[in-house]
């Protein structure tokens, strides 16, 4: 059965979300539908703007945050997310090869990343049990205990929206539509 989720404005969001989603329109200039819909429940859109921010100031570079992001918008087939971050690592200044290569599922331009994607990837499909030759690579690769675990912060963060845009059927925003993404 399918729901019909409402993207919430100022007016018509509950009391509790009406701050957070005046944040999201200063930051962004308009209300990204994925919090429109989140608005529904306060206390995920809170989370989920929190948990963005953390991540966004964690130990990772602009590339390698958004290695760790699509690659599990892109495992989740996020119809909205997959997009939404292309825009986001545009405007970040991240190389189009590496987005095009996590949208694409084709090598990363550099073994450091490609690690990162390879870790990621696996932290999500084995629920989070790596294997210690999994570990070892990633280790090898110049990361540490802290980024590994900083993997989880973001994956945590992309299960409460790619869950909410596959519940919701989330429409992509305007500016993000030009990215539209479809699992090949």
């Amino acid at each position: 059965m399918k729901t019909n989720y409402t993207l919430h404005t100022l007016e018509s969001a509950p009391d509790e979300s009406e701050a957070l989603l005046e944040d999201s329109k200063n930051a962004y200039g308009f209300i990204p539908n994925l919090h429109a819909v989140m608005a529904e429940a306060p206390g995920l859109l809170e989370g989920y703007k929190l948990l963005h921010e953390l991540f966004q100031n964690s130990s990772f570079d602009a590339e390698e945050l958004t290695v760790v992001w699509q690659t599990i918008n892109v495992e989740h087939e996020c119809h909205y997310c997959v997009p939404a971050h292309t825009g986001i690592a545009h405007m970040m200044k991240v190389d189009g090869a590496i987005t095009d290569a996590l949208r694409d599922g084709t090598p990363l331009p550099t073994e450091k990343l490609q690690v990162l994607h390879e870790t990621t990837l696996a932290l999500v499909r084995k629920r989070g049990v790596l294997s210690a030759d999994e570990t070892e690579r990633f280790f090898s690769a110049g990361y540490e205990q802290r980024q590994l675990l900083e993997i989880v912060l973001g994956l945590a963060q992309k299960v409460m929206s790619n869950y909410t845009n596959h519940l919701a059927e989330t429409p992509v925003d305007e500016p993000f539509q030009k990215f539209a993404w479809e699992k090949a």
